[in-house]
């Protein structure tokens, strides 16, 4: 696969994204972790006018559906504002030794910050036709029941499938 299928082209279409933690760092088991990303996706649907479809946020990434004009950018933002949220939350509870972890691995042309929670890169999928969105929302919503978290999706706390 080429690097062309891993960008946002139609902002017609909705995506499939995953977005990873560096070196799969398990922040979202941290509940509060957890509740600023979700209060980022009501922001996104709320105030930067982004369709959500689904998603499901595990101990070290986040599966969603989106869709919106200038997605790429809002989507980033939406990375760098979480990002911000909660190295502020990790330094308000002193916790230094992810602070320690996450500042050794930000990649060095990364000059403007101390920091980096998130994989520099994303990996959107256009969604085309009901088919392919009806198995990428099953795919988020299993996530939790294929790691053994819980028996029914909807019983994953941080998932759409709850709604």
């Amino acid at each position: 696969m080429g690097d062309r299928d891993y960008k946002i082209h139609d902002d017609h279409y909705p995506y499939f994204i995953t977005s990873s933690l560096r070196f799969g760092f398990p922040l979202f088991n941290n509940p509060k972790a957890a509740e600023i990303i979700l209060e980022n996706l009501n922001f996104l649907q709320n105030e930067r006018d982004v369709r959500l479809t689904a998603y499901v946020i595990m101990e070290n990434h986040l599966h969603i559906i989106l869709q919106g004009d200038d997605l790429a950018q809002k989507f980033g933002q939406f990375k760098s504002y979480s990002a911000r949220k909660i190295i502020d939350l990790l330094k308000a509870h002193q916790r230094s030794r992810w602070l320690k972890r996450l500042k050794m691995v930000k990649q060095e042309f990364k000059t403007d910050q101390d920091f980096q929670l998130w994989e520099e890169r994303f990996q959107p999928k256009r969604i085309i036709g009901d088919k392919m969105m009806l198995q990428k929302i099953y795919y988020i919503h299993q996530n939790p029941v294929k790691r053994g978290y819980v028996d029914k999706a909807e019983h994953w706390r941080y998932s759409s499938a709850r709604s």
